[in-house]
């Protein structure tokens, strides 16, 4: 397995080379090794976690015109044409199609712990230093305001409503960044989330003192 994780590591690396900075090889590899960390903390099966981890962005829908399906098939062709098992296949795959934010209200009710620690992973990179970079790296990129104090977050979205959002790059941290602490699963994962959530409580505190000019 070890070498199938190489081989999958080198694939994620080559697909992704041209992607958006905040999706990118650098994001996955991230949360390989935050799942790492925190799958040490747990019982589980750490390949499934780690092919996970490295598969779950391969084809982000919102760079493949909302397609929801091109990851699965992406990582679901790979697998195949090496020694992994279809009973693994199917629980990557699984977590890779419910492990998105925006699909959170859709998700069973009983989800594995390979899901949860992945799902952490993904959610911590969202969050502290990196999740303010990577917010405005992709506000930036959709060309959407910095901020407006006009216009408010838009809470309890749908997920067609999340997907079409075109909001402030502020309003995303109350519409999703600051939610990611209360949606983590395992206690590794929350013992992590503190001090990034508190960060940017303290970023989102200056900006707006800033913003309007009052240091």
């Amino acid at each position: 397995m070890n070498e199938i994780l190489q081989q999958t590591a080198f694939f994620v690396k080559e697909k992704l080379q041209n992607a958006e900075a905040g999706h990118d090889w650098s994001h996955t590899e991230r949360v390989w090794k935050l799942a790492k960390q925190i799958a040490s903390t747990e019982i589980c099966n750490q390949d499934v976690v780690e092919l996970a981890a490295l598969l779950h962005d391969i084809a982000d829908p919102k760079f493949h015109h909302g397609d929801e399906t091109a990851a699965l098939k992406i990582a679901n062709e790979f697998l195949s044409g090496r020694e992994v098992s279809s009973e693994i296949i199917d629980q990557i795959l699984f977590i890779i199609q419910h492990q998105s934010f925006k699909n959170r209200k859709e998700i069973p009710s009983e989800i594995p712990i390979e899901m949860k620690i992945v799902q952490d992973a993904d959610r911590l990179d969202a969050m502290g230093a990196i999740g303010i970079a990577r917010a405005f790296h992709f506000g930036g990129f959709k060309n959407n305001p910095l901020y407006d104090p006009e216009i408010l977050p838009k809470m309890n979205m749908t997920k067609e409503e999340y997907k079409k959002s075109a909001g402030t790059t502020i309003n995303h941290f109350h519409e999703k960044l600051l939610l990611l602490k209360d949606l983590l699963h395992t206690q590794k994962a929350k013992n992590m989330a503190e001090v990034r959530h508190a960060f940017m409580l303290h970023f989102l505190e200056q900006f707006l003192k800033e913003w309007n000019g009052e240091i």
